[in-house]
């Protein structure tokens, strides 16, 4: 094959994310989009506020307000009063959310499974380690420990 590392990258995140969706939908989560997997990070820090997840996704808050508003009508988001301002409203993760990133989570570690069984355990370190070396050339990784990665043009 003599496609480039970057779009090798791109090319199999786009398939894994694809799997992961049809996992989802056959597990009761048909609505759920990529993009959404980037509010339920933030989410999983704790709660926010619509301004502030819009911040931290790098989205305008109408972005935020709208897919949080979906979330919210599909079960996944709750707003809350916030406890320091009564006009406030936090948003929370629901337990419908919290299946959803469980089913997303096992998706991924079936992956990891079936390419340890296929290439080696430490072959399979090893490139998790030169992508971790290509999050920091980016400029990605404190943001990605933080659960706070901007969300890509087009997808909110």
């Amino acid at each position: 094959m003599s496609v480039d590392l970057p779009s090798l990258i791109s090319l199999a995140a786009g398939a894994l994310e694809q799997r992961v969706l049809d996992r989802l939908a056959a597990a009761g989560h048909p609505a759920l989009r990529v993009a959404h997997g980037y509010v339920f990070q933030v989410l999983l820090v704790g709660e926010t506020s619509v301004t502030e997840l819009g911040r931290r996704l790098g989205i305008t808050q109408q972005g935020a307000s709208k897919t949080v508003s979906e979330l919210e009508r599909l079960g996944y988001v709750a707003r809350r009063p916030d406890p320091s301002d009564a006009r406030a409203r936090r948003l929370a993760l629901t337990d419908r959310a919290r299946d959803a990133i469980a089913v997303a989570r096992d998706a991924r570690a079936e992956f990891v499974s079936a390419l340890e069984a296929r290439i080696g355990a430490d072959r399979v370190q090893e490139a998790a380690l030169a992508l971790e070396a290509a999050t920091e050339l980016l400029g990605i990784d404190h943001d990605i420990r933080l659960r706070s990665v901007r969300m890509p043009a087009g997808q909110h």
